[in-house]
């Protein structure tokens, strides 16, 4: 119920964050996704990746977070060694029976190489480290501005010092 609950808040939202504008994001039930205004976690998820317990901690730090406005967003990809092979709706299925997952899920998305979606393009453009995403949980931090503040590798923690501190900036 609070996913779905968190999905319609999502949808109707007419602030949306600026970085977001022209880019479609569609839930992993095919239903278009308006990202709010405030800053945004953006975080390419997998099911059967060594960093997949990383999904405990991303609902972890939605949870802390959300009511000061922070949006978590995971986006599925099956890039990196075919570890997310479900269906879009199983993807989400397994992130809410496995990691109590809340947080919206999109459609599994191409993230890496020359075939990436646009909002990873613009992810990319947009950080100061501008090589292809290189595995899976790799995050990134968008300013209710629109601009992207930090990139974090895979190997970053959800609930690190470093990414809570760079969260906290950006927040009343």
């Amino acid at each position: 119920m609070k996913y779905f609950l968190t999905l319609l808040l999502l949808s109707f939202n007419l602030h949306a964050n600026s970085f977001f504008d022209g880019i479609e994001l569609k839930s992993a039930r095919g239903k278009d996704l308006k990202i709010s205004k405030g800053p945004v976690l953006v975080v390419n998820i997998a099911t059967r990746c060594g960093y997949t317990p990383q999904l405990d901690e991303l609902e972890k730090l939605s949870q802390t977070y959300a009511k000061k406005g922070l949006t978590v967003i995971g986006i599925p990809s099956n890039d990196f060694g075919g570890q997310t092979p479900e269906s879009d709706e199983d993807v989400a299925k397994f992130c809410k029976l496995n990691y109590g997952v809340s947080f919206p899920i999109t459609k599994k998305t191409i993230v890496s190489g020359s075939e990436k979606v646009e909002l990873y393009k613009k992810l990319i453009k947009s950080s100061k480290e501008t090589q292809d995403i290189q595995w899976n949980f790799e995050k990134f931090l968008i300013s209710s501005d629109g601009s992207v503040v930090q990139r974090f590798s895979s190997t970053i923690k959800p609930e690190s010092k470093e990414i809570k501190a760079a969260i906290d900036k950006l927040l009343p």
